[in-house]
């Protein structure tokens, strides 16, 4: 897909705010520096539209990017940052649940892992709530370029077979540096907003 014209539409944190014109949704989940701001960045090929922070744990809100007036990459705040007050992610984790399980326009939900490490509690936490609210999801493991080209789908196979054992939900390595599989991320994402 080539995108011509991603504006960045607003940060919500009621559903009041939401965006009202019905267009699919494609939810970005993952813990706070696993680089959801970058991937929509490669997606678009633009460098700055997703605003990308040294210190993670910025995204307190749901950043909504609306793409061409098709579809939303639609960023949510990042999980497990120790520099959130609990207080604080109590309410993010109250307003993120209540999106994910009310939002009737959620295509598919990109669940991003950094494919160096095995899966933290807090993704199996997510991961499991991702499963039972019974939306699409694939896993994409994250920063491919960080290790040998040799070793990459063995990583990714490594994290399938932790989060998803059965192997039902696609797991692909990604790359915001190199590209590594977007054109396949975008024939996934077409599939879900068609």
């Amino acid at each position: 897909m080539i995108v011509k014209n991603p504006q960045f539409e607003v940060s919500a944190v009621k559903e009041s705010q939401y965006p009202k014109n019905g267009l699919p949704e494609i939810v970005l989940v993952g813990k706070s520096n696993v680089g959801k701001s970058s991937f929509v960045n490669t997606m678009i090929n633009r460098k700055k539209l997703a605003h990308t922070s040294s210190e993670p744990g910025k995204t307190r809100q749901l950043n909504f990017y609306n793409i061409d007036n098709l579809f939303y990459f639609v960023d949510l705040p990042g999980y497990g940052f120790s520099k959130m007050s609990k207080q604080e992610q109590v309410k993010v984790g109250q307003f993120i649940e209540h999106y994910l399980s009310t939002r009737k326009e959620i295509a598919l939900i990109i669940f991003l892992v950094d494919i160096r490490h095995d899966p933290t509690s807090n993704d199996f936490l997510m991961y499991d709530y991702v499963i039972r609210s019974g939306l699409p999801c694939i896993i994409l493991t994250n920063k491919a370029d960080k290790i040998a080209k040799t070793k990459v789908n063995n990583y990714a196979k490594n994290i399938q077979k932790q989060l998803n054992p059965i192997g039902d939900i696609l797991t692909l390595p990604f790359s915001s540096e190199n590209k590594i599989y977007s054109q396949e991320v975008w024939n996934i994402i077409e599939e879900y907003i068609n």
